[in-house]
């Protein structure tokens, strides 16, 4: 049974369902796709600190564009406590909001599994910069590598399905204009 605000599929041929919306103005474009737009510029900033990361691991050991160990790790760490603070806000304070009317945000489906994977690499890359700060280890950039390359396509489909999810055209399926006003961020 629908719930309030839920949408109603009409059939679609070939016995799937999708429900057809009229075209948006540009106000309530921008109103309902305000949210990705915001993940957008969050995730953006995400995709270019891994990318100085990544470029950094693939210099067939020369010092990257200058950067000291000490400094790449440094920036390593950063990325791992930045995106471990942005995915805690989101699991605490967006998902469980989204939750109410958007499966994509409930418990064991997508959004949620990636974060978990994700956790994981961020984890086991974080151990591993701790212990090269620390000088238990020297950093050596194809391990730093291995560990970014074991969840980096993750990583990556994330940052694009978030924001794929909270666009307008997805959002307006579960809320009114009033209620996407409403919704934090």
């Amino acid at each position: 049974m629908a719930q309030a605000n839920e949408p109603v599929a009409a059939p679609r041929e070939g016995g799937s369902e999708e429900q057809k919306l009229p075209p948006l103005s540009v106000k309530d474009f921008t109103a309902y796709n305000r949210m990705a737009a915001q993940m957008d510029q969050f995730h953006n900033n995400f995709r270019l600190a891994w990318k100085d990361l990544q470029n950094a691991c693939d210099t067939n050991g020369k010092r990257p564009g200058g950067l000291k160990p000490k400094q790449l790790i440094n920036t390593g760490l950063r990325f791992c406590s930045q995106l471990d603070h942005h995915h805690s806000i989101e699991e605490v304070h967006i998902f469980p909001l989204l939750a109410r009317k958007m499966p994509e945000f409930r418990q064991k489906k997508t959004l949620l599994a990636q974060h978990k994977k994700i956790h994981r690499g961020l984890e086991e890359l974080e151990q591993y910069l701790e212990k090269c700060r620390s000088g238990e280890e020297d950093l050596e950039l194809a391990e730093m590598k291995r560990l970014m390359d074991a969840f980096g396509e993750v990583l990556w489909a994330h940052l694009d399905d978030e924001v794929r999810t909270l666009g307008a055209e997805n959002m307006r399926k579960y809320w009114t204009l009033d209620e996407m006003r409403a919704l934090p961020m």
